[in-house]
């Protein structure tokens, strides 16, 4: 079978990387790739958000499978796209992405399926934004309403800073149009993880769950960023916290949308905050986690192209999944300056030797200068190993770290600390 992956980041190489082991695959294409992709699949002169262009190679190449990577490309509709010319896809349909789409939109499917969540209220006018504060106080949290690339969340202690913030996305426009609406919630406290379902519009598959490390820094200071590591499995989701997170958030979801007439397939990727009340959802996101993809991938041993196609064919009931039982870890290596403004350009070297001692450096942010490597993006490799516990996975995945030579990049130190406590 012919498979086109859409996407350029961590997680598409990561899938593609997983994907290429598949007896069942015969050419893998990724559109549009990174330096590192190339490596395992015919990279494609293709952009993500390139519908007409994705379709019409998918159809000329009778591509078996398309597996979406991104949101973006999904909330703007390139499964549907991809549906009606005949092709199979993995990933929602532009109507059921609204989950990641609209923050808004998933609060009032919470609220009308009773799926447990933060207190919320959303404004489309500042004062009106501003008096809710006022009302309800601090600490609280305020969040642009439309797809902001992982940043549009902000975490206010006090009144002042939730008024910098109401002012940050609707006044200054600092999403775009991502900051047309706010949402404003209720400030949780307890321990936050990544849980993943694959769903087919009706039945749910669940997968390990993994946790991420958001802020840039050690001991997690600094801005929020797309992800600065993750590791699987997360301690903090045993069996018994699986299956209440199934049958309280995850399972009313599914039949929540279907009866909404938007079934949803493709990833379900759960946001939660483990509290003393149980979990609560904290947001969804219509595609895998990025880096959390990255040691989910590692640890599974079932053959994933079998189980997406069995998500995009409406199967998921015949297919069991397989894991590893070692813990795997990454570790992001991004560019000085992300989560701000940084440079491109620099030259990465020792990757090879990263990877010689077992571990596995996904590609983000690289372009390929013939031999060279060279820094493309802010978040740039994903360094990721496999070991019988987390602490033993973070040594192997530091030491593959210290091989890497690029003084233009830097990395949290930290990774896995939570598990580690425990």
């Amino acid at each position: 079978m012919k498979v086109l992956v859409v996407g350029s980041g961590g997680r598409e190489h990561a899938l593609c990387w997983a994907i290429a082991k598949s007896p069942k695959l015969t050419k893998l294409y990724c559109a549009p790739g990174n330096g590192g992709i190339a490596d395992i699949a015919e990279c494609v002169a293709l952009n993500a958000m390139d519908l007409d262009g994705i379709v019409e190679f998918a159809k000329s190449e009778k591509i078996g499978l398309v597996v979406v990577g991104p949101e973006d490309p999904l909330v703007a509709g390139l499964a549907d796209r991809l549906s009606k010319a005949g092709i199979k896809v993995f990933g929602p349909s532009a109507a059921a992405a609204m989950i990641e789409g609209s923050k808004g939109l998933m609060k009032d499917l919470c609220a009308k399926y009773d799926i447990p969540t933060a207190q919320y209220a959303r404004f489309d006018e500042c004062d009106a934004a501003k008096e809710y504060i006022r009302v309800h106080g601090a600490p609280i949290v305020v969040k642009a309403d439309g797809l902001a690339a992982g940043k549009g969340v902000i975490l206010c202690r006090n009144e002042n800073e939730a008024y910098a913030a109401i002012d940050h996305i609707m006044i200054e426009s600092a999403f775009g149009d991502a900051g047309a609406e706010v949402v404003i919630e209720e400030f949780m406290t307890g321990e936050e993880a990544s849980f993943f379902a694959l769903v087919d519009g009706e039945h749910a598959l669940p997968l390990a769950a993994a946790q991420d490390h958001k802020a840039a820094f050690d001991g997690d200071e600094g801005p929020n960023t797309g992800g600065m590591g993750a590791y699987s499995p997360a301690p903090v989701i045993d069996k018994a916290m699986a299956a209440r997170i199934m049958e309280t958030i995850i399972e009313p979801t599914i039949r929540g949308m279907a009866e909404d007439g938007t079934p949803y397939q493709g990833v379900l990727f759960a946001g939660l905050m483990i509290t003393d009340e149980g979990p609560k959802l904290i947001e969804y996101n219509c595609r895998f986690g990025d880096p959390e993809c990255q040691p989910l991938m590692m640890r599974l041993k079932s053959d994933l192209l079998e189980v997406l196609l069995a998500a995009a064919e409406g199967r998921l009931d015949e297919v069991e999944l397989e894991w590893n039982r070692n813990a795997a870890l990454a570790v992001v290596m991004a560019t000085e300056g992300y989560p701000g403004s940084y440079d491109k350009g620099s030259e990465i070297n020792g990757i090879a030797a990263a990877e010689a001692g077992g571990a596995v450096v996904f590609h983000a942010g690289t372009k390929r200068d013939g031999d060279r490597i060279l820094a493309n993006g802010g978040r740039v490799l994903a360094v990721t190993a496999m070991a019988p516990g987390v602490k033993k996975a973070r040594q192997k995945a530091y030491d593959a770290v210290a091989e890497i030579d690029w003084p233009e990049g830097f990395c949290r130190s930290d990774i896995g600390w939570r598990a580690i406590d425990r």
